[in-house]
C-alpha cells in the first residue's frame, strides 16, 4: 500500500527526493522456536511486530510498506495498522532460507523502486530518526547497500591452524582498541537494482552505525526481557538546590538517587540558588538553569516520566506550572512540607514526621543512606572516650563548628582527640583549617570515606540532619543541635532516639557542658545510647523510597 496516501501528509523530504519511491519489506514468519509466536508477543504495550510497522510509517522517507508472513495474526495486526501484507509461499518459510529471497519474493512488480529497506521485526528499540538518517545517508552516498551496525570493539579470539589465537596485536582498554562493527540486523537499506532472490549487496556497501540501545535484536528470553526494559524505560528529571543556608543534604540526596534508576538522570539546579561545586566530582547530568521559567521550558520539551524536586518547600505555583508542562510525569518531592505537596504524587519527608496527606511518607524508615555506610558496622562502646567526631553537615550556617574550634584548643582538653569534617558549602574554610597546628585537633575538608572517619570516633557532635542519620547508623552516641527554625521540626535526632539535643543556637556554656558530660560518661551509659540509636530501621529507607516510586 501507499503509506502516504493512508495517513494523508506529505512526506518531509528534499525536493530531489520526493520523487523516490522507497519501500519497507517487513519479513515476520509464524515459525519461530526459541520464542514461541515471538512476532506477536506483547512487549510494551505492543505486539513485537507492531514496532518495526510503525517505525516504517514513521518514517519520513519510506513511501510504501509490506509485510511478508504466513502468520495470520501477523496479517491482522499489519492490516489493522493500515500496510500491505504479502502472503508468503510456505517454500520461503523454512529455516534454511535465506532473507535475500523472502524480501525479493515481497517486492511488487510493476513499479520502479528506488530503494528496498528490509526491516527486523526483531528490533523493537530501533528509532524512527535513526531509520530515516541511515536512509538519507545511502542516498547522499550514492551507496548500494547500507546495513545497521554497533561499534563493538572487543578484546577476541579466532582459530588459526586448529589454535585458539588473539584478533589483536596489543592488548587495550576498549575504548582504544580499532574499530569492530557488529550488524545488528535492524534494517537493510539496498538500491532496488541490488535486490534479487539471492543477495541484497551492491557493489558499494557501508555499515550504518546505530546507539547501542537501538542495537537489540530479540533472539532470546533475555533479549525479549531487555527489549521491554528499554521500551518501558524511565525518563527521569531531578530539580536540586544546596547552599550555605539550605545546607547539601539535598545534593547528596539527589546523587545517590540519580544512581537507583537504570536511565542517567538528568539533574536541575538554579545557578542563582546552588554552585555546581557543591556537587562534587560527579559523571551524572548536571544542567545549569536560570530559575523556573527556563526549567519548565526545557521540561516541555523533554517530557519526563519521573520529575523529582529535591528543593525544600514548595508552592502550589511552582507545581502546577510544572504539571502543566508535563502532565503525563510522576512528580516526586522529598523534604517538602509546602502547600505544594497536595500536587505531588508523591512526597518523602524523611527528616519529618507527619502524614498529612496519603501521598505523603513521613519519618527516618524513608531515610536514604549513602551506600558506602551499608559496609560498616556500629561502633564498639570502648570503656573510655578519646576520639570525638564533629561534623554540621555540607554548611554550617551557624558556624558551631569554628565555635567548638575555639572552644576545644583549650589545654584542658588536649588528652583527647578532635576530628572536624567539614562540608562543601562551609565558608571561611582556610580560617578553620589553621587549627591543625594543634596536636589533638584534626580538620578536614570535603572528606571521601565518611563512615571510615566515624567509626574511629567513640562520640559525636551534630546538627539534625544526614549527618545526625549517619552516626545513629553507626551507634556513635551524639550530641545535637539545630541549624534553623527548619531543623527544629526534624523528628528524628531527638533525645528519644538516644541523642541529646540541645537546641537551636545553644549558648556556649550548655554545648561545653554536654561535651563534658560526654567525655565523661561510662561505658554503660554511652552503650544504652548506642542501644537506643540502633533500635531504628536506617538501612532499608533506599529500597522502600525506589519501591514507591517504581510502583507510581
Amino acid at each position: 500500500m501507499n503509506r502516504s496516501a493512508a495517513w494523508d501528509r506529505s512526506i518531509k523530504v528534499d525536493p530531489e527526493e520526493k520523487q523516490m519511491k522507497i519501500i519497507a519489506v517487513i519479513p515476520a514468519r509464524a515459525g519461530s522456536k526459541g520464542i514461541p509466536n515471538k512476532n506477536i508477543r506483547i512487549i510494551g504495550d505492543h505486539p513485537l511486530i507492531y514496532y518495526s510497522i510503525r517505525n516504517a510509517l514513521d518514517s519520513e522517507m519510506i513511501t510504501d510498506i509490506v509485510v511478508s508472513t504466513d502468520s495470520p495474526e501477523v496479517g491482522i495486526i499489519a492490516r489493522q495498522m493500515g500496510v500491505t501484507v504479502h502472503c508468503r509461499d510456505a517454500s520461503l518459510c523454512g529455516d534454511a532460507v535465506t532473507l535475500d529471497a523472502v524480501v525479493a519474493d515481497a517486492v511488487p512488480g510493476g513499479t520502479a523502486w528506488d530503494y528496498v529497506v528490509t526491516m527486523q521485526p526483531t528490533s523493537p528499540t530501533l528509532r524512527v530518526k535513526t531509520l530515516d538518517a541511515a536512509i538519507r545517508y545511502t542516498i547522499e552516498n550514492d551507496l548500494d547497500t547500507v546495513i545497521s551496525a554497533i561499534n563493538a570493539p572487543h578484546l577476541s579470539w579466532g582459530v588459526k591452524d586448529g589454535k585458539k589465537v588473539p584478533n589483536y596485536a596489543e592488548r587495550l582498554n576498549r575504548q582504544y582498541l580499532p574499530p569492530c562493527y557488529m550488524e545488528t540486523g535492524a534494517f537493510v537499506v539496498s538500491r532496488a537494482s541490488a535486490v534479487t532472490p539471492r543477495t541484497r549487496i551492491g557493489p558499494r556497501v557501508e555499515v550504518y552505525e546505530v546507539p547501542e540501545d537501538e542495537s537489540l535484536d530479540v533472539d532470546t528470553f533475555e533479549d525479549l526481557r531487555s527489549a521491554a526494559a528499554i521500551l518501558s524505560r524511565e525518563r527521569v528529571g531531578i530539580y536540586v538546590n544546596g547552599n550555605n543556608q539550605r545546607g547539601i543534604g539535598h545534593i547528596y540526596r539527589a546523587l545517590e538517587l540519580a544512581d537507583e534508576f537504570y536511565v542517567k538522570p538528568d539533574i536541575y539546579y538554579d545557578t542563582n540558588q546552588t554552585d555546581p561545586m557543591v556537587f562534587g566530582r560527579t559523571t551524572h547530568n548536571l544542567i545549569p538553569v536560570n530559575g523556573i521559567a527556563e526549567l519548565y521550558q526545557i521540561c516541555r520539551e523533554k517530557q519526563y516520566t519521573i520529575f523529582i524536586n529535591d528543593i525544600l518547600t514548595t508552592s502550589i505555583d511552582y507545581m502546577i506550572g510544572l504539571k502543566s508542562v508535563m502532565p503525563d510525569a510522576k512528580i516526586v518531592n522529598f523534604e517538602d512540607n509546602g502547600e505544594g505537596v497536595i500536587k505531588a504524587d508523591l512526597v518523602f519527608n524523611a527528616l519529618l514526621q507527619e502524614e498529612e496527606f496519603p501521598q505523603v511518607k513521613a519519618g527516618e524508615k524513608y531515610y536514604i543512606s549513602g551506600k558506602t555506610f551499608m559496609y560498616y558496622e556500629p561502633i564498639q562502646i570502648r570503656d573510655k572516650v578519646k576520639r570525638v567526631f564533629i561534623s554540621f553537615g555540607g554548611a554550617d550556617p551557624q558556624n558551631y563548628s569554628d565555635r567548638l574550634l575555639n572552644m576545644i584548643c583549650r589545654p584542658e582538653y588536649r588528652d583527647y582527640e578532635f576530628v572536624f569534617a567539614l562540608g562543601r558549602a562551609k565558608h571561611n574554610v582556610d580560617a578553620l583549617m589553621e587549627y591543625n597546628r594543634y596536636e589533638n585537633i584534626e580538620v578536614l575538608y570535603d572528606v571521601a570515606n565518611m563512615p571510615e572517619l566515624m567509626t574511629s570516633c567513640d562520640i559525636g557532635i551534630t546538627s539534625r540532619g544526614r549527618t545526625g542519620y549517619e552516626l545513629a547508623m553507626l551507634g556513635i552516641p551524639s550530641i545535637a543541635m539545630a541549624q534553623n527554625r527548619r531543623e527544629e521540626l526534624h523528628g528524628f535526632v531527638c533525645n528519644e532516639n538516644g541523642f541529646s539535643y540541645i537546641g537551636l543556637n545553644p549558648a556556649d556554656e550548655i554545648i561545653e557542658s554536654n561535651l563534658r558530660m560526654y567525655l565523661n560518661m561510662s561505658r554503660s551509659s554511652r552503650q544504652r545510647f548506642q542501644d537506643m540509636l540502633l533500635s531504628h530501621d536506617l538501612r532499608g529507607g533506599r529500597k522502600r523510597v525506589m519501591s514507591l516510586i517504581n510502583g507510581l
